[in-house]
């Protein structure tokens, strides 16, 4: 499915008042623990990640992200960032796409996640085209148009101030460029929510003590998803941060959703 939607105006960025607060999975939190709760939850799974995901979806994540990997529209030679790129599956994808001339930039807020990056793509051979960074996605520290394509998958929903990484990772596409957001999102088919509900809040924690000896995390990761904006609510975000041509594609029944802008 999807939405095409016309540009709005980029809104004015905003200092959030000392007592502000903002969501923490279900929890209300100050917004200045936010970034440091995260970065405990993924330091927890880190050594996990790639196990927890298959087991979490089946597999399916890998036909989640071979989909995104379709739309990159990335050439030889190009220049991609994959924002929250965790252990590099993106990135590893658009590699191939670019090529020895190209160049990819896999970035993560959490040094433990781009440890396991680094290390995930040097066993898959990728050295010459990938470049590490330790980065905010709220405050990408590269230039103004400086890549083709910025993707993110399953990391939007975990930055405190998401406006601000949208606004950032708009910054840095050239014009023309594509941003690419792949997220768990909210269930389109009739029925589908119930059964969705009652695996993430049972089966997801329960994987996670037992696999990953870390229930509470993955319970976040549950709420965390539920509190994600819906589908047409990212498309008016991705408009106020300054995208164009803004639409979505829902996949597994809107379990997931791809959605993509361009900088013009």
């Amino acid at each position: 499915m999807g939405r095409h939607s016309q540009r709005r105006p980029m809104t004015a960025n905003s200092t959030p008042p000392p007592n502000a607060t903002t969501d923490f999975g279900y929890q209300q939190v100050p917004v200045a623990e936010k970034q440091a709760r995260v970065r405990a939850v993924f330091e927890s799974v880190a050594s996990n990640y790639d196990l927890m995901n298959d087991l979490m979806s089946a597999g399916t994540h890998r036909l989640w992200k071979r989909f995104t990997l379709s739309q990159t529209g990335l050439r030889p030679g190009q220049r991609a960032l994959d924002v929250a790129g965790g252990t590099g599956d993106l990135s590893a994808g658009m590699c191939k796409q670019v090529g020895e001339n190209g160049l990819v930039v896999l970035t993560d807020i959490n040094a433990a996640m781009l440890a396991e990056g680094r290390d995930a793509m040097t066993d898959r051979g990728f050295v010459n085209n990938v470049r590490f960074s330790l980065a905010n996605a709220e405050r990408l520290p590269f230039p103004d148009n400086s890549f083709d394509c910025v993707t993110i998958g399953f990391g939007l929903r975990n930055v405190t101030d998401k406006a601000a990484a949208l606004r950032s990772m708009q910054r840095v596409l050239k014009p023309g460029g594509q941003l690419l957001i792949l997220e768990f999102s909210h269930p389109v088919v009739p029925g589908l929510k119930p059964l969705y509900d009652a695996y993430s809040f049972s089966v997801l924690p329960w994987l996670g003590k037992v696999v990953a000896r870390d229930e509470d995390s993955y319970r976040y990761l549950a709420e965390s998803i539920r509190k994600f904006p819906k589908q047409p609510e990212l498309i008016e975000m991705m408009q106020a941060a300054g995208l164009e041509n803004c639409k979505y594609h829902n996949l597994t029944g809107g379990i997931v959703a791809l959605h993509r802008g361009y900088r013009f």
